[in-house]
């Protein structure tokens, strides 16, 4: 199937497309599912349904006040780890931003499991050694920041965030780790989708290499202060750890909105799609993650209004103004 954006490339549904259109498909129904829930009669709530519904979605402070049974708490995984979903990524991306740059820069072939791999998620052909001579910026780019924003975050869970005992469903645990092994699958997709260019490397960089990098600083300053100041709300002047209950963010983005963290994560995956030069793949992996972000600052935001009587009603989820 071939559809004309409006960069005016054609594009082309792969096997990597589908995939991210269909989990991007299932966080819209699931958005929508939880906002209509949210309009239903209390006595919904405790409907076997519903409830296996919330617990899945729902984790940390959205997840205390949820009623359910004991036997649904064996499911549950503490929050604090998501650092092991970061340490995946940095190894698993950095292990494929090392296997690219060999195969490009030393004539290395990539290992046979990433070649059948990347040939069935593209539906493509295989590289042949000719093209495997020729260096791609924005797959290097891809790989790179994707490797930056994951050591980042995980120096941020290890160092900087006070994680109190809330918990995450044993799904979302499972999910969150094969979902960063495809995410850099992805990026290295980009080398069979993208058409080859037989210039030098540095001579690639375009406007979108350089817009793409600009915006993923400026998301990842907003989302590293958005993190200190939650942090913050749990430690003293001497960084030392006073308390572990959830209070009312203030300062910073928190003055717009509930989740300016979630907001930045977006931003930070709309420039990877910009660094890719507009590519369709990760047009769909942005509104993914756009969908997921959504769910889980409304769930955020919902839980603040509840349990703080003056929190400021003017702000938003997670976009200014907007949602």
């Amino acid at each position: 199937m071939r559809l004309k954006m409006f960069w005016s490339k054609p594009v082309h549904f792969s096997s990597i497309d589908v995939l991210w259109a269909f989990l991007a498909s299932c966080f819209i129904v699931a958005f929508g599912l939880y906002k209509a829930l949210s309009r239903l009669p209390r006595n919904y709530e405790k409907s076997f349904g519903v409830v296996i519904f919330q617990d899945v979605i729902r984790y940390g402070k959205t997840k205390q006040n949820l009623k359910r049974d004991d036997w649904l708490r064996v499911f549950d995984v503490p929050k604090r780890w998501f650092w092991h979903f970061y340490a995946v990524s940095v190894c698993w991306t950095g292990f494929l931003l090392f296997f690219y740059a060999t195969s490009l820069f030393q004539r290395h072939p990539l290992p046979s499991c990433l070649t059948w791999s990347l040939f069935f998620l593209t539906g493509g052909t295989r590289s042949t050694d000719a093209e495997r001579d020729v260096p791609q910026m924005t797959t290097l780019l891809l790989l790179f920041l994707l490797w930056v924003h994951t050591f980042r975050r995980l120096l941020e869970c290890c160092f900087v965030s006070v994680f109190s005992d809330g918990v995450i469903h044993v799904v979302q645990y499972l999910f969150g780790l094969v979902y960063y092994m495809v995410l850099g699958l992805t990026a290295l997709c980009s080398d069979h989708i993208l058409k080859r260019d037989s210039s030098r490397l540095l001579t690639q960089v375009n406007w979108c290499h350089v817009a793409g990098c600009a915006l993923f600083v400026l998301a990842s300053l907003l989302q590293h202060r958005s993190l200190a100041l939650l942090a913050k709300l749990r430690t003293g002047e001497s960084g030392n750890v006073e308390t572990m209950a959830h209070k009312m963010p203030t300062g910073g983005g928190f003055e717009l909105v509930s989740c300016p963290h979630y907001f930045a994560e977006v931003l930070i995956y709309i420039s990877l799609w910009v660094a890719s030069g507009g590519l369709f793949t990760w047009w769909l992996v942005s509104l993914y993650v756009f969908f997921n972000q959504a769910l889980a600052a409304q769930l955020c935001h919902d839980h603040y209004k509840c349990k703080f009587e003056s929190y400021p009603r003017q702000r938003k989820a997670f976009i200014p103004f907007v949602l």
